[in-house]
């Protein structure tokens, strides 16, 4: 293979690389974003606000660059430990991207939230700064057209200088390759940083985890909040299995706070756990390209979000 250069063949263009994090209020559509423009499902997406805990990294490949996104939690006035733990790794984060994407949905007009993050942003001078305006396929045009003009209205007031406004819908499949093309040029000349193909740098069993609590909170939004995590404790090849007929044994815990949870996650007759597992399963074995036997057991961390040692337990 021909070793690996800073220059594309193709017009000499410099070849960039370097990374991009989407910040926002928590439910402002990064995930969804980071998703669409990997091409495939790398964070955690819901309708809850709050669902990203790590930071994820997406990968999108082209020719000319390598743009890796870094999908952070939502930035918020933190209640509990895990809360001010999240909005430490959002603050981290930012310290060290080569450009700043800032998520506001178009269909919520700028509040308190956005504003609280505004103007942590406007500390950080030297990054550079795109407002992304997502979820433009929820309103009409008149509506985008006044987010837009609050959003220039909200950098002026605050001395930010957006780099550019950019509206995109990541349903609709509507600018998300624009969204690419304007953050690439801001990336530094580099080689790439990761081997073509790949998509995260998460490791499986984080992303396996994730992809069962997503499952989990779906059908409970509105008796759970955010009090479950999830730990895969094993995954191991089934033994004895001819080559061509593989099976991965993975075993996992989900944790909420209170044993008056237990109920709501397993469901009358073990119902709720058992469409939870189902469905998990599914996007497991579309991540890993192999049959998954999945033993999910729910079991109780008291009060974990407030505890440090189960925090760190729990991958915190």
């Amino acid at each position: 293979m021909a070793p690996m250069s800073a220059r594309t063949d193709d017009n000499n263009a410099p070849h960039r690389a370097g990374f991009a994090c989407f910040v926002g209020r928590p439910n402002a559509g990064k995930s969804t974003l980071t998703n669409a423009l990997v091409g495939q499902k790398v964070a955690i997406t819901s309708n809850r606000p709050q669902t990203t805990r790590h930071t994820v990294r997406g990968i999108v490949h082209r020719p000319d660059a390598q743009l890796i996104l870094v999908d952070t939690p939502g930035l918020h006035k933190p209640r509990t430990l895990l809360g001010e733990r999240l909005n430490d790794v959002v603050r981290t984060t930012w310290a060290e991207v080569d450009v700043i994407g800032f998520c506001l949905p178009a269909d919520q007009k700028l509040g308190p939230g956005d504003r609280y993050i505004a103007k942590e942003l406007a500390g950080i001078k030297k990054t550079p700064k795109v407002a992304i305006v997502t979820k433009t396929d929820l309103v009409d045009s008149k509506t985008l057209a006044e987010q837009l003009v609050a959003i220039d209205q909200l950098g002026k007031e605050l001395g930010i200088e957006w780099a550019q406004i950019v509206p995109v819908s990541a349903v609709g499949n509507k600018q998300v390759q624009l969204v690419a093309d304007l953050l690439i040029p801001m990336l530094p000349e580099s080689p790439p940083l990761y081997p073509e193909g790949d998509l995260t740098d998460e490791p499986e069993q984080v992303m396996v985890a994730e992809l069962i609590r997503e499952a989990a909170l779906e059908g409970v939004r509105d008796e759970l909040p955010h009090s479950i995590a999830v730990v895969v404790e094993e995954m191991l090849p089934r033994e004895d299995r001819p080559a061509d007929k593989p099976l991965l044994d993975i075993h996992a815990n989900v944790y909420i706070e209170r044993p008056s949870q237990k109920g709501i996650i397993i469901g009358p007759k073990g119902k709720r756990l058992k469409e939870v597992g189902t469905k998990s399963r599914k996007h497991i074995e579309a991540l890993l390209g192999t049959p998954v036997f999945l033993d999910l057991h729910v079991k109780v961390a008291k009060d974990w979000q407030r505890d440090p040692k189960q925090l760190r337990r729990l991958g915190f």
